[in-house]
C-alpha cells in the first residue's frame, strides 16, 4: 500500500471557467458530511450556473477558484474579499465552498488551496482571513486548525 500523504499533490490554482462549470456543480452535488447543497450537475448544466459565474468574474472582490491537477478540475472554493468602514477601513478574505474530490483528499489539495487563499488575502491587503465550515465537519475543523485558523465566533444563518 502507498502512503499517499508522503507524495502530496501539487494542483494549479486558477480562475474558474465556463469550461470547468460541469466538473466544479459535479463536486459541488458530491454527497459529503454536512453537505446541504441541492445542486443540479445535469446535464445538461443549468444556466443559472454559468450566470452566477458571469456575476462573479464582473466583480474584482470576488473568485470561483479550482484546483486545476494536470488539466483535471481536483476542487473549488470561492473566495470573496470585503471592504469594511470599520477596522479602520480593513479588508477581509472569506473563503466559502471548499470541496476536493473525495479520492484526493488528504493529498494535500486543500493546503494548496488554502495557502493560495492566503497568500491572496496578503497580496490584497486584508488583515484577516476567516471561513466557516459545517460543524458536523470534524475532519474539515482539524484541517483548518492545522492550518492556523481558531474557533473565534459562533456563526448562524437564516435560511430565506
Amino acid at each position: 500500500m502507498t502512503d499517499t500523504a508522503a507524495h502530496p499533490l501539487q494542483p494549479a490554482i486558477r480562475r474558474a471557467t465556463l469550461d470547468d462549470l460541469p466538473e466544479v456543480v459535479r463536486l459541488f452535488s458530491l454527497p459529503d458530511e454536512g453537505n446541504t447543497k441541492r445542486e443540479d450537475p445535469g446535464p445538461p448544466l443549468p444556466a443559472c450556473y454559468a450566470e452566477a459565474l458571469e456575476r462573479i468574474a464582473d466583480d474584482p472582490h470576488n473568485a470561483l477558484l479550482v484546483a486545476d491537477l494536470e488539466g483535471r478540475i481536483v476542487g473549488a472554493f470561492h473566495l470573496t474579499i470585503i471592504q469594511y468602514v470599520a477596522y479602520m477601513g480593513g479588508r477581509v478574505a472569506m473563503i466559502e465552498n471548499v470541496i476536493v474530490e473525495p479520492e484526493l483528499r488528504s493529498r494535500g489539495v486543500g493546503e494548496v488551496m488554502m495557502r493560495w487563499a492566503i497568500d491572496e488575502a496578503r497580496r490584497r491587503g486584508c488583515f484577516r482571513v476567516q471561513l466557516t465550515t459545517n460543524k458536523v465537519r470534524k475532519r474539515a475543523h482539524q484541517f483548518y486548525e492545522r492550518l492556523g485558523f481558531t474557533k473565534s465566533h459562533e456563526g448562524m444563518k437564516l435560511s430565506l
